[in-house]
């Protein structure tokens, strides 16, 4: 099925997810990341954007558990625009035992031999995930024909919103120059650099402090697939 190319004419709302939509999520999140540097570093050209969308089945149902959830931008009708993955305050990194179990799923989905890359994007991005309490946004996508015509705004707008009354500090790393921009128009500034071993590209890690309600108008323009998923979030 082809990817929309324009905004609906009826328009579309900011909700949470609905368990019997994680296919449908994990399918936009794998076209919005078949070009990022990360997804492509990690898996291989042949079956990517298969092997990506496996990958965030996956995400959500580790996600699922945590406060925030799924949230997704959709019509009225159930056409999914894009999605966002999110933690909230403390609960951004599974329990041990969490990860133990969810081991054989992560082999599935890297392989034997793709899983120890894997591990290593995520030792190095837990290796430098800030411990103040904060929301985290591990991924965020639209779908590929709509990217620049607001979604992404209106996606992430709602949370940030939420985080400013609460006083609540948020982090994501992007892995997409590209997508650097969009995120500071948000408000978020770059932290530092990760860069992944063997040669492989580099994330940006980026925070955000509460604003103070009115103090800035959310930026257009939709994020591709940005910010890096680590592979065992």
């Amino acid at each position: 099925m082809s990817a929309p190319s324009a905004l609906p004419a009826a328009g579309y709302g900011i909700r949470f997810a609905r368990p019997a939509e994680s296919g449908a999520v994990a399918a936009l999140l794998a076209r919005a990341f078949a070009d990022d540097p990360v997804m492509t570093w990690m898996f291989p050209a042949a079956d990517r954007e298969r092997g990506i969308a496996r990958y965030f089945r996956l995400a959500q149902r580790q996600q699922r558990p945590r406060a925030g959830a799924v949230r997704v931008a959709a019509t009225a009708d159930g056409r999914l625009l894009g999605a966002a993955l999110w933690s909230g305050p403390g609960c951004w990194k599974p329990s041990v035992a969490a990860e133990l179990a969810a081991m054989p799923r992560y082999a599935y989905v890297f392989g034997f031999r793709g899983l120890p890359r894997a591990g290593e994007v995520q030792n190095a991005m837990h290796e430098v995930h800030p411990p103040t309490p904060h929301w985290y946004l591990p991924s965020v996508g639209t779908d590929r024909g709509l990217r620049g015509m607001g979604v992404g705004s209106a996606l992430l707008g709602q949370q940030l919103a939420d985080c400013d009354r609460l006083g609540h500090p948020v982090y994501l790393e992007s892995s997409n120059v590209t997508n650097i921009p969009f995120y500071e128009k948000l408000g978020f500034r770059i932290t530092g650099e990760i860069r992944l071993p063997e040669g492989g590209p580099t994330l940006w890690p980026m925070w955000r402090d509460p604003e103070p309600a009115g103090g800035r108008t959310l930026g257009q323009g939709a994020a591709r697939g940005s910010s890096a998923r680590g592979p065992m979030p």
